[in-house]
């Protein structure tokens, strides 16, 4: 049964299924409808509609503006803000920048002998930002680079975290790999997505000549340190710098000057094309004043002597008096710089630090001792140039000097007689010094202050300045240091001693050679160098400075010295230097030990004596008497030189 309804009509008719005769006939039927039903219940019930309160519709609003607020702040911060950061990082994935550092200067010797060059290495590095992010894939990833180069899993991994930790784009995994080993890799390394193999040059050096790793130094791995100091001059992590040595000094001079490549890449990392391009400067070649001949005989020569006299620690220097120019610089014992190339291993390392001779301490430049007699000539010269004594004054040597109960001895028993500055200096009189030093009777001596004043003139208590890292200034005793340090009160005997290079005077024995190269060429102190030039874009920083002349330079004083250091080779304590096919001039020296130990064994000397071209330092520690060690090295040294230069 349905209903509908005319318009506009108050019937409505029913359609309704008739079935009174067995079938369903449909008949329509008109019903009658009462039309106010509808305003009635319309009355009632009101028209369909929905109402919200105002407060319902204030709080949607507020949330609807906090919404809006919120996104356009982060719109500005990320847009405005932060939008150059946004950019910087956009144009990183863009372009790819390389750093092109040329190849480290060569390091040659005065005459063209290669002392350290480059060595081309293979070496596999793995980039973390290209690794796979599946934790399985890169476990399998890793032990198939694990089983290619003989490393461990969880080598790779430590390398891995330390990297993640540093903020390190690209690692190291292995450096001078052996050819074979390259070649495995080089056909795998196409389906090992985060690692690449290289080409480096890692630093060889003459290790014939052990004795040059104290100038040379090495290259090693920067540390936490270095690389936040050095990162924004173009230095990558990975990047091996200079250590100690020459190495460390120059290191900017051997780096060159790095350039850069810039590359745009597409989505994968894949270079599309080169942006722009700055081209490296190399270092070019660095020339040494040293003369590795001579270097690699000076050490074979005091190893022998090291060994006759029962010895494990002495120093050579041998400067030209000319100019500075070191022509051999000699520690012993020494170390390898190859070994610390790539990195030490540990247990050698630790060898080294606990081995009680310290190879690792250059002792030429870097070692203080008492001098001994071989700091008298320079007394000799103050007490000249400051009037208290003069060429022939004289004073009689009867085997010491007492001061009340104190008894300051001669090295020779009874005495040497009547002594003139010459015969001091030759036969390293004490009794001649520690008048002029300390005064005796009558004679008013230098004092603690004036030895001190001239010694500096010298170059004493100060760093040479020349071109090592590392060197020790000496020192010079006071009556103020004593004072304060030891709380005593400076005594004459503190004097005696000072005048005779014992007490609390130290010097290395680099400072002693500047010092008689100073004699030597009549009063004019160079600064050290070991760098004689280099070619390429370093070239500039080369620089050797103008000699100083010894301030108040009283020549005639200075040719008394001389002569006196002359008759040490003529008449004095080393007549065994007299053989030689040049004249030479010297002064021996024996300086006390604590302990009771043997006495350190010097020798300084100068030659040929009229034009010297060589000014020789020789430094055998606990060697002994003078005679027994440094001088008869001191001859074959000579010798040689005389011979070959």
């Amino acid at each position: 049964m349905s209903f509908f309804r005319r318009p506009s009509s108050s019937r409505v008719f029913v359609l309704q299924e008739d079935n009174r005769f067995g079938s369903r006939t449909p008949r329509l039927h008109e019903v009658p409808v009462d039309l106010s039903l509808g305003a009635q219940m319309s009355s009632r019930f009101g028209s369909v509609s929905v109402t919200v309160s105002k407060k319902r519709l204030r709080l949607i609003g507020l949330l609807l503006l906090g919404v809006l607020l919120t996104f356009s702040g982060r719109s500005v911060q990320l847009q405005v803000v932060q939008g150059a950061s946004y950019r910087a990082l956009s144009e990183e994935n863009r372009y790819s920048t390389q750093v092109v550092v040329p190849p480290r200067g060569v390091i040659l010797d005065r005459t063209g002998e290669p002392l350290a060059w480059n060595q081309s290495i293979f070496v596999l590095t793995m980039d973390p930002r290209t690794l796979p992010e599946d934790e399985q894939q890169k476990t399998d990833l890793f032990l198939t680079v694990a089983a290619l180069t003989g490393l461990q899993r969880t080598d790779l991994d430590l390398l891995l975290a330390n990297a993640s930790a540093a903020q390190t784009a690209n690692i190291t995994v292995l450096e001078d790999i052996p050819y074979e080993t390259s070649i495995r890799l080089a056909t795998h390394i196409s389906l090992l997505p985060g690692f690449a193999l290289e080409t480096r040059s890692m630093r060889r050096y003459d290790s014939s000549i052990p004795s040059l790793s104290h100038v040379l130094g090495y290259t090693g791995s920067m540390n936490a340190d270095e690389y936040a100091s050095l990162k924004s001059s173009n230095y990558r992590i990975w990047d091996e710098i200079g250590k100690a040595g020459v190495e460390k000094e120059y290191e900017t001079v051997l780096r060159g000057t790095p350039g850069t490549l810039v590359s745009e890449v597409d989505a994968r990392g894949e270079k599309v094309s080169i942006v722009s391009q700055t081209h490296s400067q190399e270092a070019g070649t660095m020339l040494l004043s040293l003369d590795a001949a001579f270097q690699k005989f000076v050490e074979q020569k005091l190893t022998e002597t090291l060994s006759r006299v029962g010895a494990s620690r002495g120093s050579v220097v041998a400067l030209d008096p000319r100019s500075g120019a070191v022509r051999a610089l000699v520690s012993l014992p020494t170390f390898e710089s190859n070994d610390f190339v790539g990195g030490i291993p540990q247990d050698r390392y630790e060898a080294l630090l606990n081995d009680p001779d310290q190879p690792l301490f250059p002792r030429a430049i870097s070692g203080e001792y008492p001098s001994g007699s071989i700091f008298k000539p320079f007394v000799a010269y103050a007490a000249l140039a400051e009037g208290i004594v003069g060429e022939h004054t004289s004073f009689l040597s009867t085997g010491g000097v007492r001061i009340g109960q104190w008894f300051f001895p001669d090295w020779k028993a009874g005495g040497h007689g009547v002594t003139d500055v010459r015969k001091a200096i030759a036969q390293s009189v004490n009794t001649y010094f520690y008048i002029v030093g300390g005064g005796l009777d009558d004679v008013t001596g230098l004092g603690v202050e004036r030895i001190s004043t001239y010694a500096k003139r010298f170059g004493f208590g100060s760093p040479t300045g020349i071109d090592l890292p590392g060197e020790a200034d000496g020192f010079l005793p006071s009556k103020e240091w004593k004072e304060q340090v030891k709380g005593e009160r400076w005594y004459v005997g503190d004097t005696y001693h000072y005048a005779i290079g014992q007490g609390d005077f130290l010097t290395t024995p680099l400072q002693m050679a500047v010092a008689v190269s100073t004699i030597a060429n009549g009063g004019n102190r160079y600064v050290p160098y070991v760098v004689e030039s280099v070619d390429g874009a370093g070239a500039s920083r080369i620089v050797h400075q103008a000699p100083v002349t010894v301030e108040g330079l009283d020549a005639s004083a200075l040719e008394l010295v001389r002569e006196g250091m002359r008759e040490t080779v003529t008449s004095g304590s080393a007549r065994s230097l007299s053989v030689l096919t040049q004249a030479v001039a010297g002064k021996t020296g024996t300086a006390q030990t604590p302990g009771g130990r043997p006495y350190h064994s010097w020798f300084i000397g100068f030659g040929p004596y009229e034009d010297p071209t060589l000014t020789l330092v020789v430094m055998v520690e606990e060697g002994g008497e003078s005679t027994d060690a440094a001088v008869p090295l001191a001859k074959e040294l000579f010798r040689w030189w005389f011979q070959h230069s």
